[in-house]
């Protein structure tokens, strides 16, 4: 099939962008599950952006940098904070409805980091409230065509000289078992995070990291994979009344806006610990909260610890946190009379693919936005209700570039042939496939258990070694039983695709991990404990640097033609 875009994803970087280049050709947006399963949805707390006459771009900027350890791209960080309060006018102007207080202005909340109350929020439910406005705008546009249950397998590519470009994307119709390739003159990658990599994410299942490994084996340039954020807070089963009746795919958030609102939180023994660690105490920011609850629970090896907003009015409470408050009590716990058991998550990605000030990266006619990208933004730590805001400005920016690129271009419809096509596995057969399907999910159960174990919130260099040593092994071992069982290098199926692009990044986030010698931001290491000024650089992972010739690494099709 044919387009003049591919968007690959349908949060809000993917649908903003969809929205634009629509008025100048035809677009497919292409994504796994269902269009609204992206992390967008899950965003409970907000999008930041200066909005009050006491707030400035230049405090918004401060906060931003201060939050990411110095090291965020400046520049970024000012395009961000000065094109943002533009992008939340044009969400309200496509009909999302945000919280407005009784002056009938926005309601601006405050969450930790930062500095002024800027955060535009629909309660707790922010990301659904915007991803409703995009996707019913989508639908009703008639040049964006929808292709729901499309997984992305591999960016076609070709080398022009030294330079990779980029021609579309191989998928399978998770529904059909067919696969579905797609050219394009440009391409955007808004495909989300790799919180899957990790055995407890706030992320939807979705989140396996599929567009930092494509980009990766398509030549693209990736950056600052060692700083994984862990949200704080996630709701901790093993603490609720009543214990859920399955395990969840994915963690359920607490948001930041807990913390804001006066939420304390607290050990087993309700002993309010945050005084220990940070002057800021509540209001520190993530990587501070999540490293000060993790030493508690390693120190009291306990499992969770508590979040108490329980003083503040019972209306109140309702009315700021309704989802919070309805999930808990489905397990009965009253969030208005006791305290919310919970325990960090893998949450947020501030690595990815090196992006320009246009979304552009170094494969031509590949653009990136959202947490998939690294566009310099968050540095080594994203601060609170950033992500949105990252979104929508680069998913913006993009646009112009991309319809140049566009109008430069030409489809060859014979171009389809260039590429082998991948094979669906079912040849193998159902018993074979079964197999294969049950060892891969115990494989991914054995990856993320070990970049948990060794990979987390708090590092060491012998730990890292470790964990490099251990995915090596456990990647052997699988793609050792794949190929015994028949497997063939260019076969897809959506569990073992999925396996290659989560081993792809945990190596990406390993590497990165060892490569920076110092703590910083989300990277803490009890190594090298302290800030380095020498070391204040993008950690950055070229095409070249990771010569490994596994599955994960290479894409599934050589180009048998270079043009």
């Amino acid at each position: 099939m044919c387009f003049d875009f591919a968007v690959i994803g349908s949060g809000v970087a993917g649908l903003r962008y969809a929205l634009e280049v629509s008025k100048h050709g035809t677009v497919a947006v292409i994504t796994k599950a269902e269009p609204q399963e992206s992390n967008t949805n899950y965003a409970q707390g907000g999008v930041s952006a200066v909005l009050s006459p006491s707030d400035s771009v230049e405090s918004h900027m401060q906060d931003t940098i201060i939050a990411g350890a110095h090291l965020c791209d400046e520049e970024t960080v000012r395009v961000v904070c000065t094109e943002g309060p533009e992008r939340i006018r044009e969400l309200i102007a496509m009909g999302a409805s945000f919280d407005h207080g009784e002056d009938g202005n926005l309601h601006l909340a405050r969450e930790g980091g930062h500095s002024h109350h800027r955060i535009v929020h629909a309660a707790d439910m922010t990301g659904r409230e915007i991803e409703r406005a995009l996707l019913d705008a989508a639908i009703r546009e008639p040049n964006i065509f929808l292709f729901q249950h499309h997984f992305a397998v591999d960016l076609l590519t070709s080398q022009d000289g030294s330079n990779a470009i980029c021609h579309g994307v191989d998928t399978l119709n998770t529904e059909t078992l067919e696969v579905v390739r797609f050219l394009s003159k440009v391409t955007l990658l808004a495909s989300g995070g790799a919180g899957h990599v990790y055995p407890t994410t706030t992320n939807p299942l979705v989140a396996t990291g599929d567009g930092v490994a494509m980009a990766h084996r398509a030549q693209a340039v990736i950056a600052n994979m060692e700083f994984v954020q862990f949200h704080p807070t996630a709701l901790a089963d093993e603490g609720l009344p009543v214990t859920p009746a399955k395990a969840r795919e994915n963690a359920f958030l607490i948001t930041e806006a807990v913390r804001g609102d006066g939420g304390i939180l607290y050990n087993i023994d309700m002993e309010r610990f945050m005084p220990l660690y940070d002057d800021r105490v509540e209001l520190a920011p993530r990587d501070v909260v999540a490293r000060s609850i993790d030493d508690q629970l390693k120190k009291r090896n306990e499992k969770y610890v508590l979040l108490d907003i329980s003083h503040k009015p019972r209306e109140e409470i309702l009315s700021h946190f309704p989802n919070i408050a309805a999930e808990c009590l489905k397990f009965g716990l009253d969030i208005t009379q006791q305290p919310i058991p919970v325990v960090p998550a893998a949450h947020y990605m501030c690595g990815g693919i090196r992006a320009g000030l246009e979304g552009e990266t170094n494969v031509k006619g590949l653009y990136v936005a959202g947490e998939v990208a690294c566009t310099g933004l968050h540095g080594a730590n994203r601060l609170a209700s950033n992500s949105l805001l990252e979104a929508l400005v680069f998913a913006r920016r993009a646009v112009q570039p991309s319809i140049e690129h566009m109008s430069n271009s030409t489809l060859d419809f014979n171009a389809s042939d260039w590429w082998s096509q991948p094979m669906v596995a079912i040849s193998l057969g159902d018993e074979v496939l079964t197999k294969v399907i049950r060892k891969t999910k115990e494989i991914r159960k054995e990856l993320q258990a070990i970049m948990w174990k060794y990979v987390g919130i708090v590092r060491s260099t012998a730990r890292l070694t470790s964990a490099e040593q251990k995915i090596a092994k456990l990647e052997a071992k699988w793609e050792e039983y794949l190929f015994q069982h028949g497997w063939k290098p260019t076969m897809v199926g959506l569990e073992a695709c999925e396996m290659r692009n989560l081993f792809c990044c945990a190596k990406l986030v390993v590497n990165s991990a060892l490569s920076r010698t110092e703590s910083r931001g989300l990277h803490y290491t009890i190594d090298f404990p302290h800030l380095v000024e020498s070391k204040r650089l993008p950690t950055i992972i070229r095409p070249s640097s990771l010569v490994n010739n596994t599955w994960s690494s290479r894409q599934l099709h050589q180009p048998s033609i270079y043009l």
